[in-house]
């Protein structure tokens, strides 16, 4: 096990890209994809994902010093759909799209951010004793361009984010971000408006 992780921390991006591209034909890659480290993928055949060109996928601590809890990690289970947009990045992130999500370009996207569109488990105890997933709650996700995601906040389902609005390190964040803005916290509450957008 140790031979084999050593093996994979001397691969390259292209080796990991052209491995990656081999395990999942179904999965549309865009051009000059950088993966710093193995990330862990976990996508159903029946599944429907893009990841746009330019994009950074991170998952060692040695390429990015802000302390990340684990590899970056992106399940897309039986019939969902994951978009990426050009020109993202991402670090230690979770992504579990059980439904749909949707990621606009140039997201900036901090240390172990977790964009979930699922519960996982029902709200009423019997039907988790039980495993009921035909209770469990999803919702889609859509996150527009240029927005900026502080590291360590929870996307919940349902989330809209609007073009270039920020959210603060450490959020939890469901329902309608609009556009410009920043919003921080658990639950994620606007902070102000971005004033360079809102005088224009």
């Amino acid at each position: 096990m140790l031979g084999l992780r050593r093996a994979y921390g001397r691969m390259s991006s292209a080796m990991i890209g052209s491995l990656l591209s081999v395990r999942y034909p179904q999965v549309s890659f865009g051009d000059r994809i950088r993966f710093n480290g193995v990330p862990q993928f976990r996508i159903d055949r029946t599944a429907r994902v893009s990841i746009g060109s330019d994009s950074v996928f991170t998952s060692k601590t040695s390429a990015n010093f802000v302390g990340l809890f684990k590899r970056t990690s992106i399940y897309v289970g039986p019939d969902a759909e994951l978009t990426i947009g050009d020109g993202d990045g991402f670090s230690g992130v979770s992504i579990y799209c059980s439904l749909r999500i949707e990621i606009g370009p140039n997201l900036n996207c901090g240390g172990n951010v977790s964009i979930w569109d699922t519960n996982f488990h029902p709200l009423d105890a019997e039907a988790r004793r039980i495993h009921d997933v035909t209770q469990i709650k999803r919702a889609p996700i859509e996150i527009g361009p240029d927005v900026f995601i502080g590291a360590q906040s929870i996307i919940l389902k349902g989330t809209r984010i609007g073009a270039r609005s920020v959210i603060g390190a450490g959020s939890v964040v469901s329902g309608d971000i609009p556009a410009d803005e920043i919003w921080a916290g658990n639950p994620a509450r606007r902070i102000r408006s971005l004033s360079s957008r809102t005088s224009e």
